[in-house]
């Protein structure tokens, strides 16, 4: 249906973003696609570049388009199917997909422990840990952001070991420990906050999956404690029993 043959009363920015949503749903923009840009999309409907902004930013704030910083707007991708279990990789889920896994470091700071972590991670209250910040990502496309916590006795200068190899598998793997498996894990629901919202390219007032979770080692020790924020219309977790 074009602007012309739309009912009358109907916004141009809505007819827009119908025409855009129908292409997505029958396949004329196909999951990961770049979409034509604003000037092209306003000739094609006959109307304003505005009225296509807004239109793309309804259909963003659906969770069907995503766009990026200096390069355009892409149908996003179908939800990551996230197994939930004892051995945890996001590099292994990523992959087992088909679709490339990337890390990208934030930033590492060293706090004391609060009551909280300190328990969770078998340390005494304001015990030396150190914190990063990461982000992680599925063919570009960021899927949670991350805040570990590790000893910063057991673990001395793990920020900077983790901006290198920018995993936590090889950074444990730094220090000698081969494999770990998930001790406990906590699955919320949430808000994105500003922060989060740029870090993972999601409109303000958009759901996130908040995972809380501690990782030790085959000796039952805790190694990390992490709190994730997935970009909730991006993945599906999978609880696998046994």
């Amino acid at each position: 249906m074009s602007i012309q043959d739309a009912p009358s009363g109907v916004a141009l920015w809505r007819q827009v973003a119908d025409g855009i949503e129908r292409g997505i749903a029958d396949g004329r923009f196909a999951a990961g696609e770049k979409l034509p840009g604003e000037i092209e999309i306003a000739e094609t409907y006959r109307v304003n570049r505005h009225t296509v902004r807004r239109a793309l930013a309804t259909l963003a704030e659906r969770g069907l388009v995503r766009a990026e910083r200096g390069s355009g707007t892409y149908v996003e991708t179908g939800r990551i199917a996230y197994p939930l279990r004892s051995r945890t990789r996001f590099s292994e889920i990523v992959g087992a997909g088909g679709r490339e896994p990337r890390g990208q470091f934030i930033d590492a700071s060293e706090q004391e422990a609060t009551r909280e972590l300190a328990r969770e991670l078998g340390l005494k209250t304001g015990a030396p840990l150190v914190r990063i910040e990461s982000v992680r990502l599925a063919d570009r496309v960021p899927i949670c952001v991350s805040t570990t916590w590790l000893s910063a006795e057991r673990f001395p200068d793990a920020g900077k070991v983790f901006a290198n190899v920018r995993s936590m598998t090889k950074l444990v793997a730094h220090y000698g420990i081969r494999d770990f498996r998930r001790a406990s894990t906590r699955i919320t629901a949430g808000i994105v906050d500003a922060t989060d919202a740029t870090r993972l390219d999601l409109a303000l007032g958009r759901p996130v999956l908040v995972v809380d979770s501690t990782d030790v080692d085959t000796m039952g020790q805790p190694l990390t404690t992490k709190r994730a924020r997935f970009a909730a219309e991006r993945v599906e977790f999978l609880v696998e029993n046994g």
